[in-house]
């Protein structure tokens, strides 16, 4: 389970309309009208689902704000989340699209923040890919109500598919910077971005695992330290070509399970009744890290370093597998 249980919220269901043929828009509020948690740029909630198989399970969604007020998020009266909708996932976005409807009640999380700004001298550059919008708009918001410059750069297959862009307009004017696929013919150029980037900005990217994967690669290549380089993933990880089912043994109980292709090892554990540490789900907060005593690891997450990795005695269960048939956790 994760290291600390939050609060949980009964919320109504203010609002709910497609923004277009993928994303659809809730409004959530209290049944009372009280204020709500405050949040911060970046931060989301999770909203419990139910899944295709009646099962209930969290899905974490960023708080969008627009409102470039200093105090626009201390006493909110109201969420805001925009949801993707996935057809291949397991259902949790199906259920936000076509079951969860104005005046429902939904359970959610108090906001958490995983993906914060930070304090400092320089500039805020922000490089969104689809629904990867939603924590940058808010961080957009922000420093425009601190008063420092930021930069949008918000890409899409089309503008037909990309959600806020009147409001992002508004808040930003010329700061605003959208690259449609479907118009210029071609992905958006992130060499190019970096190639002109000032030495004391920021950059904060949120978005699919491609961009995700293209950014850091390139930034390690141009020899940028890691504090540059603020990032957040907006997909729960996939099947990859060559997935195989493997098995895992606990060397603490001697319990051994086999974890299917499609499932990763922390969920294996949590369906045979372990309960191992986690929290983001998607390789990226490192609160899973699970030490390992032999096998082959096929690492796939954002937190640990070449030398971790290539030292092969640690991996975080919720996204990596093993290259080999095999793996022994010391759990």
């Amino acid at each position: 389970m994760s290291s600390a249980a939050p609060a949980t919220l009964s919320l109504r269901v203010a609002e709910a309309r497609s923004l277009n043929p993928l994303i659809r828009l809730f409004r959530l509020r209290a049944a009372d009208g009280a204020a709500l948690p405050a949040y911060t740029a970046g931060a989301h909630i999770r909203v419990e689902v139910t899944l295709a198989d009646g099962g209930k399970d969290w899905r974490h969604y960023s708080l969008v704000n627009f409102a470039a007020q200093g105090d626009a998020t201390d006493a909110p009266a109201e969420y805001v989340i925009a949801v993707r909708k996935e057809d291949d996932g397991r259902g949790g976005s199906r259920f936000m699209h076509e079951r969860l409807a104005e005046g429902d009640t939904v359970t959610v999380e108090a906001p958490k923040n995983d993906f914060p700004l930070h304090d400092g001298p320089g500039g805020t550059v922000l490089l969104a890919g689809g629904i990867g919008i939603t924590p940058l708009a808010s961080m957009a918001a922000r420093r425009r109500a601190e008063g420092l410059p930021v930069r949008l750069h918000y890409a899409g297959r089309s503008r037909e598919l990309m959600a806020f862009l009147p409001e992002l307009q508004a808040l930003l004017g010329d700061d605003l910077h959208v690259h449609a696929d479907a118009e210029q013919g071609r992905a958006f150029d992130i060499g190019a971005l970096l190639d002109g980037f000032p030495p004391g900005d920021r950059l904060y990217v949120c978005g699919p695992k491609v961009m995700l994967d293209a950014v850091l690669a390139q930034t390690q290549a141009r020899g940028w330290t890691h504090d540059r380089v603020h990032f957040e993933l907006f997909t729960t990880p996939v099947v990859e070509e060559g997935d195989h089912a493997f098995e895992v043994e606990l060397a603490q109980s001697g319990r051994r399970f086999t974890v299917p292709a499609d499932q990763s090892i922390l969920d294996c554990l949590i369906e045979h009744g372990c309960d191992p540490m986690f929290d983001c789900k998607r390789g990226e907060c490192g609160v899973c890290a699970t030490p390992v005593i032999d096998g082959e690891i096929d690492h796939r997450d954002y937190v640990l370093t070449a030398r971790e990795k290539a030292e092969g005695n640690v991996m975080q269960i919720c996204i990596s597998r093993a290259k080999g048939q095999k793996l022994t956790l010391d759990i």
